[in-house]
């Protein structure tokens, strides 16, 4: 059964997922997706579901799952919820990427040392470590404590993870199995379209690392192969962190944009043996351009 204390936060964050996404009424959501990508099992995403479910933001179809019913930019909030301070927490997010990479965070912390450290209520401090856990980078231990995980911490590690990257995506791309998803071409495509045409200057660090997350991901998907898809997820984990550290330069995401854009078209024209060299070149390219940042 699904624990009750897990079914507010994945139902928050399937709200943030289909608003990220600008999904459309009438797409599929499909259960074990949307468990794979929250880390959690089928039952509370299935609770998260009929809950939406019961306030009209999805309908279930019999034999056939979950589907939109509303376009996500008409999703209003959660009843009695109050609007969230997100530029509160942003501030305490990026402060606590900042202090465990120059170290002045152990690999375990209470959550008492934290709300010490941060000046914040328990409740708030939770919402934010929720966060960090949903992206992979902290895990709770029994009790009300919490322990870091492994992240490329130096440039040396954050160069090899890049070079990782460009061998594993161009491979993944030229392999038999590959097959282009046309629905997740078309999201994809909506979301790096919609951050060339001005959400670079506007949306959040985190926003623009989901969004460029996940089209390599789903280039990766395409594969059909769980190993190379599960190694890119893993290394992408671990660079989270230190790109949430450097500076990003935003005026390179509309050239960015266009080059993922450019390797959509080349799948799709059938010219998959080029898209794979040049995504090969692009990432080696952003390597190029963000490893001097790291310090």
């Amino acid at each position: 059964m699904a624990r009750n204390s897990l079914v507010p936060q994945i139902s928050s964050n399937i709200l943030d997922y289909l608003r990220a996404g600008q999904m459309q009424k009438g797409q599929h959501l499909p259960l074990q997706m949307l468990a794979d990508h929250f880390r959690v099992s089928r039952a509370p995403v299935m609770s998260a579901l009929q809950r939406l479910e019961e306030r009209g933001i999805v309908r279930a179809e019999p034999n056939r799952g979950y589907f939109l019913a509303i376009d996500a930019e008409k999703i209003d909030p959660e009843p009695g919820q109050e609007k969230e301070d997100a530029t509160g927490d942003d501030v305490i997010y990026f402060k606590m990427a900042e202090d465990r990479l120059s170290g002045k965070l152990d690999e375990r912390v209470s959550e008492a040392e934290l709300m010490r450290m941060y000046d914040v209520p328990r409740s708030r401090l939770l919402k934010v470590l929720h966060r960090v856990a949903d992206e992979g980078w902290i895990e709770r231990l029994p009790g009300n404590g919490w322990a870091f995980r492994e992240t490329l911490t130096s440039r040396k590690s954050y160069e090899d993870g890049y070079v990782f990257r460009a061998v594993i995506e161009q491979q993944a791309m030229l392999l038999p199995t590959f097959e282009p998803d046309p629905e997740g071409f078309k999201r994809i495509r909506q979301i790096q379209t919609d951050l060339g045409n001005g959400g670079y200057e506007t949306w959040s660090r985190a926003e623009i690392f989901k969004a460029n997350n996940e089209f390599h991901e789903m280039l990766v998907a395409c594969s059909r192969n769980e190993f190379f898809l599960d190694s890119i997820k893993r290394i992408n984990r671990l660079r989270r962190l230190i790109e949430y550290h450097i500076t990003i330069d935003r005026s390179r995401l509309p050239r960015q944009t266009s080059e993922h854009l450019q390797i959509l078209d080349l799948i799709e024209d059938g010219r998959r043996t080029e898209a794979a060299a040049f995504l090969y070149t692009h990432i080696m390219g952003a390597r190029r351009i963000k490893s001097p940042k790291v310090v």
